[in-house]
């Protein structure tokens, strides 16, 4: 309850020099404690005076600073909440991201294996004429099977005796037969072909066997005949060939005036 005023009442006293506690105390106990606690107020007022803006200013800042920390921590909070929102949005969106990449990486491999694809069918697509003659030449074979094999058989069984000529004509007699019971067979049938192998013949050809037709078809005879064949074989060409392809085998040779009919060589 002091005021500036009352200081200024007292200030007259309080300089006097004997308005002190020493003086006091010379007088009167009571006065004495009396003297200080006026000086002491006196003073008090004075450090006050200064302190009260301090102390309004500090309870201003302080409101300020509850006020902010309340802001602050509400702000805090929403930032907690859209940390967690984030963090959520953050692993959806690594999630899409690690979808898209392995989509992506698929769609790559299928791209090359489409390309792959395409360009094997444009390697391949030449081959479609090619396939599809085939198709009808392996249905047409089939269909000719029966007569082909029959011709084929005919000709292993009855044709080794003779010559090409006469060959030539079981092979356009029996066609007729064929014709006439409706049996189908291939028009261009070729027996050699039918029978033996183009590398076949190729070893036969490095053995000593000649490489015309008729030789080729001795060959054939003589390796699908069920009983041992005669060779009639007057150059020694066939026995020549035999020979080769059999020393490998254990081949004994023999000839009908030898003393014991057998002679090994």
């Amino acid at each position: 309850s002091i005021t500036e005023e009352t200081v200024e009442l007292l200030a007259p006293y309080l300089d006097m020099e004997d308005y002190n506690l020493e003086t006091a105390k010379k007088v009167c106990g009571n006065v004495a404690g009396l003297c200080s606690w006026t000086q002491a107020m006196a003073y008090f007022y004075g450090i006050n005076k200064e302190v009260l803006p301090l102390k309004a200013n500090l309870a201003l800042q302080e409101g300020r600073l509850a006020a902010a920390q309340m802001e602050l921590n509400s702000a805090q909070n929403q930032l907690d909440e859209k940390q967690t929102e984030l963090d959520e949005v953050q692993a959806m969106y690594d999630a899409a991201m690690k979808e898209k990449q392995a989509l992506l990486d698929d769609a790559g491999a299928c791209r090359r294996k489409m390309n792959n694809a395409t360009a094997l069918i444009e390697g391949l697509g030449g081959e479609k004429l090619r396939w599809t003659a085939s198709s009808k030449n392996f249905q047409n074979q089939i269909i000719n099977l029966v007569g082909n094999v029959l011709l084929a058989t005919g000709f292993l069984s009855y044709s080794g005796p003779f010559n090409q000529e006469y060959r030539n004509l079981l092979l356009q007699l029996w066609k007729k037969e064929m014709d006439n019971s409706k049996i189908p067979y291939s028009k261009n049938l070729n027996l050699t072909g039918m029978l033996i192998d183009n590398a076949t013949v190729g070893e036969w050809n490095l053995q000593g066997l000649p490489n015309d037709d008729l030789s080729i078809q001795n060959g054939i005879i003589v390796t699908n005949a069920s009983r041992y064949p005669l060779l009639i074989d007057p150059q020694g060409q066939g026995k020549i060939w035999i020979k080769n392809k059999e020393k490998n085998n254990g081949l004994q040779v023999t000839a009908m005036n030898h003393k014991f009919f057998r002679s090994h060589i």
